[in-house]
């Protein structure tokens, strides 16, 4: 069976909350770290997430 195209992946709140999202990434399309602008409802505020390792 062949190995899938997709990854998870943390996006991670730059607002240290703590709080993140999981989601999908193919590293073959987009190699550079994912930013993007989602809701923090620690905070309140839509803040950047960026990529980060699942432990």
């Amino acid at each position: 069976m062949a190995k899938a195209n997709t990854i998870q992946i943390k996006l991670e709140s730059t607002a240290e909350t703590g709080f993140y999202y999981v989601t999908m990434k193919n590293p073959r399309k987009s190699t550079e770290k994912m930013s993007v602008k989602k809701y923090d409802p620690v905070v309140r505020k839509h803040v950047v997430f960026k990529e980060g390792k699942i432990k």
